[in-house]
C-alpha cells in the first residue's frame, strides 16, 4: 500500500532518484529526438531565419517552465488522493467536491476523456520514440537506411512480447541508463552552446512572441510541434504514488530540466551555425565517432520510455475496470512482492496492434509527429478543468486564485490543443478517433451495467423480507459454508433464490458478500472488510477495494478471523449468478449500443477469475435478463 505523500520521509535516497529517472522521465526525456526538428521544419519552405530558431527555442523553454514546472511540478502534484496521482485520482477528488449528480457526471466525463486520450498517447509513444531512435542509423551509417523500418518493427514487437515477464528483472537498468542518457544529451548540448553562446538569448520570451506575431497562422501550426517537448508531463503526476512528490521534483529541477534545456539549446545553436543539420540535429549534435553509440543509447532510452507508457496503460485500464467503465479484464501479477507490477494481455495485444498499424501507416517519425500532440494536450486540458475545482474547494483557494491560475493554464493547454487540432488531416485524427472510440465503449459499458443493476433491483427481493420469512419457511439447512456474491447488500442474490428453488436447501453458514469499489487508490487494512450478523449462521460481508487494487476474495475471507468470523475459504462453496443478457422489446439502449454491450459482456473475464476464486469451489446458476 502506498504511503500518503504528506507522510513520506523528507530524505530522498539515491535509489528513489534512479527509479524516478528510469520510470517517470522516459517519455519527456526522449522528446529531444524529434521536437526541435518537427518544430523548425515548419519554416523550411520560407527559409529558416535566425529569429525563427530563437523563437522556437523560446517557446520550448517557456512550455517546459509553464506546463511542466509550474503547473505539474509545483501545483497539480499537491493534489494527491491518499498519495496517488493521475487523471483518474484527480477526477475522484473533484467529484467529492462537486455539488449534485450532474456536476459529478460532468467531472466523470472530463476524467474519462483524459484517460481515453492517455491511451491514444500510449499508442503513439512507442511508435514515434523507437522510430526516431532507429532513424539515427541514417546519420551514423547511411547504408542501413533501408533497415530503419524493419529494425523498428523488431524492437517494438520484442518489447510487447516480453511484457508478460514483468519489469522486475530489467527495471534495475532503467535508472542508470536514463541517468547516462540525460548526462550525455546535456553535455553534448552544453558543448555546442559554448561554441555559440548567443543562442541563450532565446530564454527571453520576446523571441517567442515575435515568432507568433510575425508568422501568424504558420506560428500557430508550429505550436502543435513545440508541444512535443512536454509529452510525458502527465507521467510526473501519474507516478507520484510510486515515488512521492519530493524525488520527482528534485530530479526534474536539478537534473532532467537542465539536461533537456541544454540539449534543446545545443540543437538550436547547431542549426544556427549550419542550417543543413536540420535534417537530424539531435544525432548531428555529437562527433561522428559517437553517433552509432548514441543510436544504441537512444534506442535503449526509447524502449524505457515505451515501457513506462505501456505499464501506465495497464494501470489505467485496471483503474477503469475497478470504476466500472470497462468490463472485467485479465490481470496477471508479474511480481510476488510488488502489487503494482501487472500485465493485462488484452490491453497489451490492443496496444501492439495499434502501434504496428501506426508504424506501417506513417513509416517515419516526421510523419508520426503530425499525429502526436492532440492526445497529450487534450489530457492537459482535462487536468486543468479538474484542478480548478479541486484547488478551489478542497484546498480553499479563493475564486480569483483558483480560476486565475488554472484558467491561465487552461488557456495555454487549449491553445496547444486547438493548434494540434489543425493537424487532424495530417494524422491527428488517429489518437482522436482512438480516444473517442474508447470513450464510447466506456460510457456504453457504464450505461449498460447501470440498466442491468436497475433491472436486478426490480426483480430481486429485499433481504429484510427474506430474513423475516426464513424462520417460518422450514428450509432445510445442510452442513457447509456458502458464499453468495451480490452487488447490493440490501437485496437477496438471485443465485440464492435459484438455489432454494432448485435444491430446496440452505447451508448452515451463509455469507452475503458484496465487493465495493470506492474512490481512493488503496483501502487501508483496517477499513478493508466489514462483517455483520443478520441471523444465526448468516452474515453480511462488505469488502472494499480502491481503484488501483486487484480483488482477491479468498485472501480477504481468510483475514476475517480478527472480526470474529472464522472461515476456511478453500472449503466454502461460492454461488455466482451467470446472467444471459438479451435485449428487451422496449430497450433503453439503441440497437448498436445494445449489440456493443452484449459483445463486451460475453467477452469479459469471468467473476471466478477476476476475483481469484478457486474454480473447483464455484457453483454458477444461470438466469436470463432482458435490458
Amino acid at each position: 500500500m502506498s504511503v500518503p505523500t504528506e507522510h513520506r520521509a523528507e530524505r530522498v535516497s539515491m535509489t528513489a532518484l534512479l527509479g524516478v529517472l528510469g520510470i517517470v522521465y522516459g517519455d519527456i526525456g526522449t522528446s529531444p529526438l524529434y521536437a526541435i526538428k518537427a518544430s523548425l521544419e515548419r519554416f523550411k519552405a520560407g527559409g529558416l531565419a535566425r529569429g525563427d530558431v530563437l523563437g522556437v527555442l523560446s517557446l520550448i523553454f517557456w512550455s517546459l517552465i509553464l506546463i511542466v514546472t509550474l503547473k505539474y511540478i509545483l501545483l497539480v502534484m499537491r493534489a494527491d488522493n491518499r498519495g496517488e496521482g493521475g487523471i483518474l485520482a484527480l477526477m475522484t477528488l473533484a467529484q467529492r467536491e462537486a455539488k449534485g449528480p450532474r456536476a459529478r457526471g460532468f467531472l466523470s466525463i472530463v476524467g474519462i476523456c483524459g484517460a481515453c486520450l492517455f491511451f491514444g498517447d500510449g499508442t503513439i509513444t512507442p511508435a514515434i520514440s523507437v522510430l526516431s531512435a532507429i532513424e539515427g542509423l541514417e546519420i551514423a551509417a547511411p547504408q542501413f537506411k533501408d533497415y530503419v523500418l524493419p529494425l523498428s518493427l523488431v524492437v517494438i514487437v520484442a518489447l510487447f512480447l516480453v511484457q508478460y515477464r514483468g519489469t522486475a528483472s530489467i527495471g534495475k537498468l532503467f535508472g542508470p541508463v536514463m541517468t547516462l542518457w540525460f548526462a550525455v544529451i546535456g553535455a553534448l548540448g552544453l558543448i555546442e552552446i559554448i561554441n555559440h553562446p548567443s543562442v541563450l538569448l532565446a530564454i527571453l520570451p520576446i523571441y517567442g512572441f515575435q515568432v507568433l506575431v510575425q508568422h501568424g497562422f504558420l506560428a500557430f501550426l508550429v505550436l502543435g510541434s513545440v508541444v512535443l517537448c512536454v509529452t510525458g508531463a502527465e507521467a510526473l503526476y501519474a507516478d507520484m504514488g510510486h515515488f512521492g512528490r519530493r524525488p520527482i521534483r528534485l530530479a526534474w529541477l536539478f537534473f532532467v530540466l537542465p539536461s533537456l534545456l541544454l540539449n534543446y539549446f545545443g540543437q538550436g545553436a547547431l542549426v544556427l551555425s549550419d542550417p543543413a543539420t536540420l535534417s537530424n540535429p539531435f544525432f548531428l549534435l555529437g562527433p561522428e565517432w559517437l553517433r552509432l553509440p548514441m543510436v544504441l543509447l537512444a534506442t535503449a532510452a526509447t524502449v524505457i520510455a515505451s515501457q513506462a507508457m505501456i505499464s501506465g496503460a495497464y494501470s489505467m485500464a485496471r483503474q477503469c475496470t475497478q470504476m466500472g467503465f470497462l468490463p472485467r479484464l485479465t490481470v496477471l501479477h508479474t511480481s510476488a512482492t510488488e502489487e503494482g507490477q501487472i500485465y493485462l494481455p488484452q490491453v497489451n495485444a490492443a496496444l501492439l496492434i495499434g502501434v504496428l498499424i501506426l508504424v506501417f501507416t506513417f513509416r517515419t517519425s516526421d510523419s508520426l509527429a503530425s499525429a502526436y500532440g492532440i492526445a497529450v494536450t487534450g489530457t492537459f486540458t482535462c487536468t486543468s478543468i479538474l484542478g480548478m475545482l479541486v484547488f478551489r474547494r478542497r484546498y480553499n483557494w479563493s475564486r480569483f486564485a483558483a480560476f486565475g491560475a488554472f484558467g491561465f493554464f487552461f488557456a495555454v493547454d487549449f491553445t496547444y490543443f486547438t493548434s494540434n487540432g489543425l493537424k487532424i488531416p495530417e494524422g491527428g485524427w488517429v489518437p482522436l478517433a482512438f480516444g473517442l472510440s474508447l470513450l464510447t465503449v466506456m460510457l456504453n459499458w457504464k450505461r449498460g451495467r447501470t440498466l442491468l443493476f436497475e433491472r436486478w433491483q426490480t426483480d430481486s427481493m429485499p433481504l429484510s423480507s427474506f430474513l423475516a420469512r426464513l424462520p417460518q419457511s422450514r428450509t432445510h439447512r445442510v452442513p457447509g459454508i456458502a458464499v453468495f456474491m451480490t452487488g447490493d447488500s440490501e437485496r437477496v442474490p438471485s443465485a440464492l433464490l435459484h438455489n432454494l428453488k432448485h435444491n430446496k436447501v440452505l447451508h448452515e453458514r451463509v455469507l452475503f458478500l458484496t465487493v465495493q469499489n470506492i474512490d481512493v487508490p488503496e483501502v487501508r487494512a483496517g477499513e478493508r472488510a466489514e462483517v455483520s450478523e443478520l441471523a444465526p449462521g448468516i452474515h453480511r460481508v462488505l469488502i472494499r477495494y480502491g481503484f488501483m487494487e486487484s480483488p482477491n476474495i479468498p485472501r480477504e475471507l481468510a483475514s476475517l478471523q480478527a472480526q470474529g468470523l472464522t472461515i476456511d475459504p478453500m472449503q466454502a462453496s461460492y454461488f455466482l449468478g451467470r446472467e444471459t443478457l438479451v435485449g428487451a422489446k422496449a430497450s433503453k439502449l439503441p440497437k448498436w449500443r445494445m449489440w456493443l454491450f452484449l459483445y463486451m459482456s460475453r467477452n469479459s473475464v469471468s467473476a471466478t477469475e477476476f476475483f481469484r476464486i478457486p474454480s473447483d469451489r464455484v457453483v454458477e446458476l444461470g438466469v436470463r435478463v432482458a435490458i
